[in-house]
């Protein structure tokens, strides 16, 4: 038995002194209302109404049930309410560090509609990859592409991320193709590294074994790795260059 459900059907029945116009309100049938309000007497040990042909009335204990199933619903509803409230009406300042990547392709291009559903929010929005103290530097959140350790903060998952490795046209047409794995320790592999740490390049082909590719000759502390890719190759990227994977 639902106790919160059975609780309101109890008052509407208290307040309608009739279990039939208590039905008619929330649209079930009479007989369900009455087994409802049995149960809930049941699992109590006492009667909360005398019932009759003509009308429903509350007995001592139900007058008590009554009086503070009242105040436990109007403080039900009141906590439901703080979660459930108008978007126009929420107001104040948040702070967020989001890595540039995300912020370009997937932030940016939402923030006009979100600003407009919550015109009261006063949004800092900082963008990078370093590692960020929450509490020394006053941020709300932030977003990571990497698991966070840092002791008394709570994560959450909030989807997956697919990385795709990728050569210019220019520079493919420069270095050639690679045939297989072997092939990129001959290659310009380029990398990102965050505060100075330098990242290996990781490739894993269907269910075969991680191959990593040494310490990498090229890394870049930015996501564009169209701009390097170009670099490498020995022109300036021309943004209507396409792509093509290589792993």
């Amino acid at each position: 038995m639902d106790k919160i459900y059975a609780m309101k059907l109890f008052v509407r029945v208290a307040e309608r002194e009739s279990f039939s116009r208590a039905a008619e309100d929330v649209g079930l049938p009479k007989g369900s209302v009455s087994r409802q309000i049995q149960a809930l007497e049941n699992q109590l040990g006492t009667r909360l109404l005398h019932r009759t042909t003509r009308r429903v009335q509350l007995t001592q204990d139900g007058m008590a049930y009554y009086e503070r199933a009242k105040d436990l619903l109007s403080n039900l509803d009141e906590l439901e309410g703080l979660f459930q409230s108008d978007p126009a009406s929420i107001s104040g300042k948040i702070r967020i560090d989001i890595p540039p990547g995300l912020t370009n392709s997937l932030i940016m291009p939402r923030l006009p509609t979100f600003l407009h559903h919550y015109p009261g929010i006063a949004l800092e929005l900082c963008s990078s990859d370093r590692q960020v103290d929450l509490l020394r530097e006053d941020f709300d959140c932030v977003v990571r592409t990497e698991p966070l350790h840092a002791p008394g903060i709570l994560t959450r998952p909030l989807g997956k991320l697919t990385r795709v490795n990728c050569a210019s046209p220019q520079y493919l047409a420069r270095f050639g193709y690679p045939e297989n794995l072997d092939d990129l320790a001959s290659h310009a592999v380029g990398a990102l590294f965050i505060d100075a740490r330098s990242l290996f390049t990781g490739f894993c082909l269907r269910n075969l074994p991680r191959y990593t590719v040494g310490k990498n000759r090229r890394n870049a502390n930015c996501k564009q790795y169209g701009d390097l890719a170009c670099s490498l190759s020995g022109r300036v990227r021309d943004h209507s260059d396409a792509a093509h994977c290589c792993a």
